[in-house]
């Protein structure tokens, strides 16, 4: 759990997926059309992905996609999408750093 939670906030933005997961990539896009650049880590391809991936799952989440923003773990795809439709991710990628407007 230390390695992912490291992981998790060295950068602004962090996802965690898996490189065959289409809602990973969806959540990337949605993220990239802010302007943020996130740091992805594809877990299938990853030498220690296995133990990542039970790392989240003990953290409370669904595997892939898991995302991290501003250095605290903000959820998975139903997270970032509710952020999104109510107009807060924007916000969010902004307090991170991740954008500038």
């Amino acid at each position: 759990m230390d390695m992912v939670m490291k992981l998790g906030t060295s950068s602004a933005v962090v996802i965690f997926t898996k490189s065959s997961c289409c809602i990973s990539h969806s959540i990337e896009i949605l993220i990239r059309s802010f302007g943020a650049n996130p740091t992805i880590y594809e877990l299938d391809t990853h030498p220690n992905g296995k133990q990542m991936e039970k790392a989240l799952m003990e953290l409370g989440c669904q595997p892939t996609p898991a995302i991290f923003i501003g250095k605290e773990l903000v959820g998975g795809a139903n997270e970032i999408m509710s952020l999104n439709v109510r107009g807060k991710l924007k916000q969010l990628l902004i307090r991170a750093n991740a954008i500038w407007v």
